[in-house]
């Protein structure tokens, strides 16, 4: 019996050992092998938030780059239309389960719409566009996306170098499993699609359970969009688009047409620019002229406060119109059930 253990003992003791030696090994091959803009940034990451330089260097000695997700990111967007982009997103199927996503939400929904003052529509048409109401978070790992990006995307190699270090900080934050957890291939996380610099700022424990978890609880990604919208200045019970009849066009108009999707006009300078909303609005009121082109006609719209904060989810006016038709038709389907 003596024998036996003294065998289990050395045999512990080998593979303690060699178990140790292999670390030592992986780490040490990962440090030579690593790029140096990759060295810098853990050296970065060590001195200002207190990463231990070996486990970083494991890390990203681990990582698997990604060509396919440059490709992906640098592929041109295709010309496509307004109607082409529109049935993407507002359709039959679509706008079906927006409606049974807010039945079966119908408690938060309404909980994030009183605590937010954000619509129960405008969460749900979000969360129904980024993800099909979670279906669709994406397949790629986060840190292969992230460190991909960071430093084989120099146009955004900034951006993405900052959600890099955001996704470590959210990492150690939020205990997750580093390698386990996917998303887009930008690097947007769960059910909302929030990259990690989001996630940190916005995301919130709606449900009181003690995590803030956007990948798989729901209650979560309800609370945490009506949040991000608030905190981006979502105006409780304020205009956020309204159509426009737009007469002679003159020099005036095509400033303002170019000037960009911020509201910075007064609806009074609109008018003074043959631009007139079709329903009463207060003359002070800022607003940006929306142009969208349906089939053969052109439609005009005026984007307000609510509007833009909408295109801080995504910057395309196309992105936020489908937002906001896909949150009137879920509205509409559900109120015809009742």
């Amino acid at each position: 019996m003596q024998f036996i253990q003294r065998n289990k003992l050395l045999r512990f003791i080998l593979a303690t050992f060699i178990g140790i030696i292999t670390i030592s090994w992986s780490t040490a091959f990962a440090s030579a092998t690593l790029r140096p803009e990759i060295k810098h940034f853990i050296d970065e990451m060590v001195t200002e938030h207190g990463f231990i330089q070996s486990q970083l260097e494991d890390i990203f000695g681990q990582v698997q780059f990604q060509p396919a997700i440059i490709k992906l990111i640098s592929t041109p967007p295709s010309s496509i239309s307004w109607n082409q982009y529109r049935a993407r997103f507002i359709n039959a199927q679509r706008i079906k389960n927006g409606v049974s996503f807010w039945n079966a939400h119908a408690e938060k929904l309404q909980q994030a719409s009183q605590t937010f003052g954000v619509p129960e529509e405008i969460i749900v048409a979000i969360i129904g566009v980024e993800t099909a109401y979670g279906a669709t978070t994406g397949n790629h790992r986060v840190i292969d996306a992230l460190t991909t990006l960071a430093f084989d995307y120099p146009r955004r190699a900034e951006f993405f170098r900052s959600e890099l270090a955001q996704y470590l900080l959210l990492v150690r934050e939020q205990n997750f499993d580093l390698f386990s957890l996917k998303g887009s291939y930008a690097g947007a996380i769960g059910i909302p699609q929030f990259m990690p610099g989001s996630y940190r700022r916005y995301a919130i424990d709606f449900d009181g359970d003690g995590k803030v978890d956007l990948t798989t609880n729901t209650a979560d990604a309800i609370g945490s969009v009506a949040n991000y919208l608030k905190e981006y200045g979502w105006e409780a019970g304020g205009p956020i688009i309204t159509r426009a009849h737009v007469g002679v066009m003159s020099e005036l108009y095509q400033e303002i047409l170019e000037s960009g999707i911020e509201p910075i006009h007064p609806v009074k300078k609109l008018r003074e620019a043959n631009i007139i909303p079709l329903e009463k609005i207060d003359e002070k009121r800022l607003a940006t002229l929306i142009e969208l082109k349906d089939n053969d006609n052109m439609q005009y719209w005026l984007g307000f406060n609510n509007f833009y904060v909408v295109t801080r989810y995504n910057r395309s006016t196309f992105y936020a119109m489908s937002v906001l038709q896909l949150a009137d038709a879920i509205r509409s389907a559900r109120n015809a059930k009742r």
